[in-house]
């Protein structure tokens, strides 16, 4: 019993310490043969002006984000204060340079302690919201590849699916095939034993909450609106990139349609389970502008360093703000 519970306190650290190790081996990567000298001068050759418009773009994402989420959760019968919602987003983004991908957990966690909701319900609406956003991805991705196709996807499917499938002598629509069929086996599983098994009725239930939390997005009073606020989340992605542009001298023959591919890849980079998509971030963006774009591998990389670490500034910075005002909400709840 004593090895279990220790093997459960040592296995964060020891997740936490791999996925470090990967964002610091890819910012190695990134940065391998960079002259520190060059990286310097361009930083110096930015225009911070673009900058800070990005970083106010950024900011407005965040708070339309909020919104969203706050739509899907109004039809669960308790009214949702926008702040809330907010301070949800921002602990959500703040969490997850400390845990990759725990900042799903937090924000459920500010909306359950706010309204008594339970968790797993409010985890079902970020769920259907995250769903929406890899559909997102998903659709911009694929307007890309059409539109420009040979541009960006030959990139796509040299850099990304070429590299995968030589690297480890797999083919991914197999890939995909086994993983499906696994989960279809797990569910069965879940669904036969789940009165006879303690855990698995317990993932049964959660899966219940779960699905009241998505299914409360099909009940939206204004869906019209969500699809706005998502159109709008998008728009901003797409000016953040382009205002680094043209903050960035060095690549300012790029246009708003380079703009949107390099939102894209980005994207891909923000998924990837490290600590706020360091080194994941700045590996796949100097990788594109360098396969796509021909810009060489320091001019690349000061341009993803830009754009990464501006957004995540802007992320810390509101992320404080809002774990501040959280926690001072919360005391005085309690002094009542």
């Amino acid at each position: 019993m004593h090895t279990k519970g220790a093997l459960k306190k040592i296995y964060p650290a020891v997740k936490y310490l791999i996925l470090l190790a990967v964002a610091a081996l890819l910012l190695w990567i990134s940065f391998r043969g960079v002259k520190w000298s060059d990286f310097t001068a361009g930083l110096m050759s930015t225009d911070f002006k673009w900058i800070a418009a990005s970083m106010v773009v950024g900011v407005t994402a965040f708070w339309l984000r909020a919104l969203r989420w706050r739509l899907v959760m109004l039809p669960l019968g308790i009214k949702i204060k926008k702040i809330d919602a907010w301070d949800g987003i921002n602990i959500g983004y703040i969490t997850n340079f400390a845990v990759p991908r725990a900042g799903e957990f937090a924000r459920c966690g500010v909306i359950t302690k706010k309204s008594g909701l339970p968790f797993e319900t409010v985890a079902g609406t970020v769920v259907l919201e995250r769903g929406v956003d890899l559909l997102s991805l998903s659709l911009a991705t694929l307007s890309v590849i059409i539109l420009e196709w040979d541009k960006f996807g030959n990139f796509i499917n040299r850099e990304i699916f070429h590299a995968i499938e030589s690297k480890f002598s797999v083919n991914l629509v197999w890939v995909a095939a086994a993983l499906a069929l696994s989960f279809a086996v797990f569910l069965y599983i879940v669904y036969r034993f789940r009165e006879s098994h303690p855990v698995l009725r317990k993932i049964t239930d959660i899966a219940k909450g779960v699905i009241r939390g998505v299914m409360s997005g099909f009940r939206m009073p204004q869906k019209w609106m969500f699809l706005l606020y998502t159109l709008l989340i998008w728009i901003c992605y797409w000016l953040m990139s382009y205002t680094t542009i043209l903050a960035f001298p060095s690549v300012g023959g790029l246009t708003a349609s380079d703009a949107l591919f390099l939102t894209v890849v980005g994207g891909f980079g923000w998924v990837i389970p490290v600590q706020g998509g360091i080194g994941a971030y700045h590996f796949i963006i100097s990788l594109a502008l360098a396969s796509v774009y021909g810009i060489d591998q320091t001019t690349g990389v000061i341009f993803a360093t830009i754009s990464h670490e501006s957004q995540a500034l802007t992320m810390l910075l509101f992320g404080a703000i809002s774990m501040i005002n959280f926690s001072l909400a919360s005391r005085i709840k309690k002094g009542r």
